[in-house]
């Protein structure tokens, strides 16, 4: 019997104690996609459906220890970067990634939750830009965070391929600019470097949105992991995001999870 492929995700983000998002949306991603997950988290969050009570950062040193065992250990075939609320936090994981060789990182921007709760501290956007876009594959902003980075206003799709193509001048990374907060439909835009492609999808009428971005990026992280190149990766990810959106979990008093296990079946040891 041949030993089946390992594929291996990192995600370094926030733990969401509600499970709809950080950590917890993306180890629940990547094991639906077929990927062992592992987790270095940057923050605890107290938060749920229906907003964000009270935010605690690892300090520097333990993240960096996080880190450490990690990599000294089992080495990624991709990481995702979500929910980094401190520059001191950002410089710590850009020293340890940096030199470690990893092909596959996908950054999103985490800035604002589903709730409007302010996720990062205004002197770490720069860092963030600085420190982790050059060393990413691709980035992952949403419209109101495509806005902060490129420091404009975007009212058309014209203006998401314009901006996209002007982070990729300034910081080397692909930049997928997810259309989802805004115009008539949910269509993202990724621009590689070489050339612009549209994904193109239905706004699914649904309030329980909470954790779509960390579970898109975690998507394209594990697809990036299993070897498909990034314009599959998105496409894979997005079909994969629909699926959990249509398949309504409708849990909780306010913006609700998503459904990530909706493909798959358990089945009673027993029988």
């Amino acid at each position: 019997m041949s030993t089946p492929t390992k594929y291996i995700a990192l995600t370094v983000a926030g733990s969401d104690c509600s499970g709809g998002a950080g950590i917890q949306a993306d180890l629940k991603t990547f094991l639906a996609n077929g990927v062992y997950g592992m987790s270095v988290v940057t923050a605890l969050t107290a938060q749920n459906t229906c907003g964000v009570r009270a935010v605690m950062n690892s300090t520097p040193e333990f993240l960096r220890n996080q880190l450490d065992a990690v990599f000294e250990d089992i080495f990624p075939d991709a990481v995702k970067i979500g929910m980094v609320s401190s520059a001191q936090l950002i410089d710590v994981i850009a020293d340890k990634l940096s030199p470690c060789g990893v092909n596959n990182i996908v950054v999103d921007p985490v800035m604002i939750a589903t709730s409007g709760a302010r996720l990062i501290d205004e002197n770490a956007v720069t860092v963030l830009k600085m420190r982790l876009f050059p060393i990413a594959k691709v980035i992952t902003p949403n419209l109101p965070e495509l806005e902060a980075i490129a420091d404009e206003k975007i009212s058309s799709p014209e203006d998401m391929e314009r901006i996209a193509a002007k982070i990729f001048d300034e910081y080397g990374c692909a930049v997928l600019a997810k259309g989802g907060h805004g115009f008539s439909d949910a269509s993202d835009f990724l621009f590689d470097g070489v050339k612009g492609t549209w994904f193109y999808g239905k706004r699914i009428d649904t309030k329980n949105t909470h954790g779509t971005g960390c579970t898109l990026s975690s998507a394209i992280a594990a697809n990036l992991a299993k070897g498909y190149d990034l314009i599959e990766s998105v496409g894979r990810a997005k079909s994969y995001l629909t699926g959990a959106l249509m398949n309504d979990l409708n849990i909780g008093k306010g913006n609700g999870a998503l459904n990530h296990g909706f493909n798959l079946h358990g089945s009673d040891f027993n029988d």
